[in-house]
């Protein structure tokens, strides 16, 4: 059994923060395995086996993660871009990994925010206002800074076009050289800009697939979500998903 809850962040976050989510996994004897695709978001989870917490990393290829034992996560789910304000590293030094979050914030707040998550049984309300509460106060303490809006706007710019804008065209819509815009990317979104767009591409491929049944115009489906041809689109859900666009017919929303 797998219960997964999105929940909306504090009115102060919502520039920054996509959700607040919670899993409960009880595998029950069998283990509970979920593979998870490229999202273009950095999250940080708090898991009762594992209190002091680790940064998911902006994903370049699917990650297949199993529970053999019961575990509660409670967790915070970054808009594109947005993390950088919360982590005081590049972004790109955390892709496809797993860093403890102890390693990038001063051991000592880690430490203090595990203790208050999971010292004692609390209710799910109670836990997130704690991860909340420790957000607003990294937040609070940080200057903004410039980078960061371009960062959004880049991102934003990105995500209106389904990743279809070329990155030569976005660097000459933000008022930027194409090597300013690769290393914004790498420092401020955590991959490069030509990968972000596929993935961009590819979820939106992936969620005009979902629930469908076998009549699919293929041809049509890549054309319109910025593939040359099918066989493009193959690749990217080989690429992003280590599957085929079959399998992803007939599966729930």
């Amino acid at each position: 059994m797998h219960l997964y809850r999105e929940f909306p962040p504090h009115p102060a976050l919502a520039g920054h923060v996509a959700c607040l989510w919670t899993s409960r996994a009880v595998p029950n004897g069998v283990p509970v395995r979920t593979r998870v695709l490229p999202d273009n978001c950095i999250d940080i989870l708090w898991q009762d086996v594992s209190p002091l917490g680790k940064v998911a990393g902006m994903m370049s290829r699917p990650h297949h993660v199993e529970l053999a034992q019961p575990v509660l996560t409670v967790a915070v789910r970054f808009l594109p871009g947005a993390a950088r304000a919360f982590v005081d590293v590049p972004l790109t030094e955390l892709q496809d990994g797993h860093p403890a979050l102890a390693d990038l914030w001063p051991r000592a707040d880690a430490e203090a925010l595990a203790a208050a998550l999971w010292e004692r049984e609390r209710p799910t309300a109670q836990r997130l206002a704690i991860v909340e509460q420790a957000l607003l106060a990294r937040l609070h303490a940080r200057a903004p800074a410039r980078a960061d809006a371009l960062a959004r706007a880049a991102v934003l710019r990105l995500e209106a076009s389904g990743g279809g804008v070329r990155v030569e065209a976005l660097a000459d819509g933000l008022g930027v050289t194409r090597q300013h815009l690769a290393t914004l990317f790498r420092e401020r979104v955590g991959l490069p800009a030509k990968t972000f767009a596929m993935v961009c591409r590819f979820r939106r491929a992936h969620a005009a697939l979902r629930g469908r049944d076998a009549a699919v115009d293929w041809a049509r489906l890549a054309g319109d979500c910025g593939y040359y041809d099918q066989s493009h689109l193959i690749h990217a859900f080989r690429q992003f998903a280590d599957a085929t666009p079959e399998s992803f017919l007939h599966t729930a929303p």
